[in-house]
């Protein structure tokens, strides 16, 4: 467990924060945690998780002991797995009391995801305070459970609608809402390999990559080079892009990676970031006052389109659909702004203004009020 022994005058706190599957929970969740521990150093923290999300990897490099119970997702037409729900689900909601006793939990913070329903009905049962925070600007059925079981909620735009909702903002390391885009731009585009002068784009589809993006940068990256803009493509990993004659895809000034560990060197790098319109990515951009353009992933509830909303409304970022993502629309749209240092230093401007920076402290103060109610 992540606990100091330092001397406190309270009973040390005992937090639990349920939440998993995607990067997307999981960021938000460790940057709480850190938040919590830097305001009470004798906390201990525990995390519950799925044996199957990312949090398996990402918890423990954290720092972070975790604990995991079985995924019960909830089927979306009836089938034969909805006959097996009610079985299933209490017997999660059993594996989640047993965690909570056994780490004699003060407060339960959920982030969503599967885990987080079984969580929130055995702290209820218990009487646990329960402290919430939504991501997404249309909540996920697990947080809409919860927050009928607290009026402590959280959430990260100001659009979600959840009950007793106040809007913090988006928890994010301290790398990323600590960043000074013009201090730390050089040494940024030098550990990219990036030239200093020259106006840069950067393309990312994601951990997982985007297909749809990936082929349109192939076609523009003619155009690209031609306009003096060097563009630092990240794939996803197992993504590369390839020529017809499968030779990695090349032009002046294009680098091709898989992945960046680190996205604050990305976001003090790039003059304009080109990328899906994920909660957190959209949250990022804002707070650190980056030029972007926005293509919501074209399946699903539309809901990057809405996270993405508030910047496009405000003119610090564009929205292009997927589907009208083109090589031409790179050349007719994109290219002219990568010129324009003007419209760019207005559209940064803009985003820093939306941009919220503290949320991690908002929400570690939102659990220890919780736990003195």
């Amino acid at each position: 467990m992540n606990s100091h022994s330092q001397d406190s005058p309270t009973k040390p706190l005992s937090v639990v924060i349920a939440g998993g599957g995607t990067a997307g929970h999981i960021s938000p969740l460790l940057a709480i945690a850190d938040a919590i521990t830097s305001l009470r150093p004798d906390a201990t923290i525990l995390a519950v998780g799925t044996p199957t999300g990312m949090e398996t990897r990402l918890v423990p490099a954290a720092g972070y002991e975790l604990a995991t119970i079985d995924r019960v997702p909830f089927p979306r037409k009836p089938s034969a797995d909805l006959l097996k729900l009610p079985g299933r689900l209490a017997a999660a909601v059993k594996q989640a009391g047993r965690i909570l006793d056994e780490a004699h939990a003060d407060v339960l913070l959920g982030v969503g995801g599967y885990v987080c329903t079984p969580m929130y009905l055995a702290a209820w049962r218990r009487k646990i305070p329960i402290v919430i925070h939504e991501a997404n600007t249309r909540p996920g059925l697990a947080n809409r459970v919860g927050a009928m079981f607290t009026k402590h909620v959280a959430v990260a735009f100001p659009e979600t609608r959840l009950r007793h909702a106040r809007h913090v903002g988006m928890p994010m390391r301290k790398a990323i809402a600590g960043l000074d885009r013009s201090a730390d731009r050089a040494g940024a585009r030098q550990s990219l390999g990036l030239d200093a002068a020259q106006p840069a784009l950067i393309v990312t589809g994601g951990s997982s990559g985007a297909q749809s993006i990936n082929r349109t940068i192939a076609g523009a990256l003619p155009a690209l080079a031609e306009a003096g803009i060097q563009t630092l493509h990240i794939t996803g990993r197992g993504k590369a892009v390839k020529n017809d004659d499968g030779a990695p895809l090349s032009a002046h000034g294009y680098h091709q990676v898989e992945y960046v560990d680190g996205m604050e060197n990305v976001y003090a790098a790039a003059d304009v970031l080109l990328a899906r319109s994920g909660a957190a990515t959209v949250s990022e951009v804002a707070a650190v006052g980056l030029p972007a353009v926005f293509v919501p992933l074209p399946i699903g509830n539309g809901e990057q389109a809405m996270n993405a909303s508030a910047l496009v409304k405000a003119g610090a970022a564009l929205l292009v659909d997927d589907s009208a993502l083109t090589a031409e629309w790179l050349t007719s749209k994109l290219i002219p702004l990568l010129k324009d240092q003007c419209r760019l230093a207005e559209m940064a401007s803009k985003a820093k203004g939306l941009g919220i920076r503290n949320a991690d402290q908002l929400m570690a103060d939102l659990v220890l009020e919780a736990v003195s109610e």
